[in-house]
């Protein structure tokens, strides 16, 4: 038996102050998308904001149902709004915002296990990284990825059908 190391890289920004004047903007973005989360059981908050590299800003928000799976995540409802409405764009960068509704949280929340691999087709079919930027509310730390195979390094794709 032999064993490997995977080691990920994570920029780590301390408050939304440290990010460039971009940045900042699209992250108070996901912040404001949180506010049109539906999230009636779980009562945790999620909000993304997508930037494309033809200059659209896309924005989802977390979208529950009575009927748990057919819910839908903030991420997935800002990527694939993103791929339906503009399929020739490349996803550059993602924000993401997460906190319960009762409270925020400062530490950086990311993206889920569907999340993260919706994420990677979009990453592998566009052949391009996704740099992607998530914390808790609306103060605190920003962690910034700059691919998701930080956050997903032994990932599923297409190569594997």
């Amino acid at each position: 038996m032999k064993q490997i190391t995977i080691t990920t890289t994570f920029s780590v920004y301390e408050s939304l102050k440290e990010l460039n004047q971009e940045d900042s903007a699209l992250m108070m973005q996901a912040i404001k998308a949180r506010k049109n989360a539906y999230s009636p059981y779980s009562k945790f908050n999620v909000g993304a904001t997508i930037l494309l590299d033809n200059g659209e800003v896309v924005h989802g928000s977390n979208q529950e149902n009575a009927a748990y799976p057919s819910g839908l995540c903030a991420e997935r409802v800002a990527i694939f709004y993103a791929g339906a409405n503009y399929p020739n764009a490349k996803v550059l960068k993602l924000f993401i915002s997460a906190s319960p509704s009762d409270r925020e949280l400062e530490e950086p929340i990311p993206p889920c296990g569907a999340c993260r691999q919706s994420i990677a087709e979009y990453e592998i079919k566009q052949e391009h990284d996704i740099e992607i930027f998530f914390m808790g509310g609306s103060e605190g730390k920003i962690y910034k990825s700059n691919s998701l195979k930080n956050l997903l390094p032994l990932l599923f794709d297409k190569k594997y059908l």
